[in-house]
């Protein structure tokens, strides 16, 4: 009995020392995180719009028949890194034509309606999601999230985090090109 009690420090150094060598792991992205959604139909939603905007809600029949994919952000006005990332969002839409549809995400309308007032509104269409049942339902860990979704309803690409930054950008937006939503670079 006394030697098993003995042996359980040394599993345990074991056990915590393998999941620090999987840490460290160099072929480990942390800031990837699956979605089981990718290449499955989007989920199943359908929000209001946010009260004290002049942009109808969003649902998944929003995201269906489209003749190019469209971008889909959850955003929230209580979200720093939202506001860091809604110049980028602008420019693509401003830019590149890109169609963005939003989720605003438990947040108090009139709150969102004064961010978005204040930085400008780029969404076609804006859904609120007050009680963060979409957000289940898009399998979110936070916001921002963007997700890129074929004229079909089909979840092409996530990304978790705001776009910002030089390598961020880029990737979005060759997930864009990759989608068909961007022209392709010569």
């Amino acid at each position: 009995m006394k030697r098993a009690v003995a042996i359980i420090p040394l599993v345990l150094a074991v056990i915590v020392g393998g999941f620090f060598l999987w840490g460290l792991n160099p072929n480990r992205d942390p800031s990837e995180i699956p979605s089981v959604l990718i290449s499955q139909p989007a989920p199943s939603f359908n929000l209001g719009p946010v009260p004290g905007l002049d942009v109808q809600g969003l649902s998944r029949e929003n995201l269906l028949g489209n003749p190019t994919p469209v971008v889909v952000n959850v955003f929230a006005s209580w979200c720093v890194p939202c506001r860091a990332e809604h110049a980028v969002l602008s420019a693509l839409v401003e830019r590149d034509g890109v169609r963005l549809f939003g989720i605003n995400y438990k947040d108090q309308p009139a709150d969102a309606v004064n961010w978005l007032r204040n930085l400008g509104n780029p969404y076609e269409r804006i859904g609120s999601d007050l009680s963060g049942r979409a957000g289940i339902e898009w399998g979110i860990s936070g916001v921002p999230e963007t997700f890129i979704v074929g004229g079909d309803g089909t979840v092409l690409y996530r990304y978790v985090g705001p776009i910002v930054g030089e390598e961020a950008v880029s990737a979005f937006r060759q997930a864009l090109r990759q989608a068909g939503v961007l022209e392709e670079r010569s």
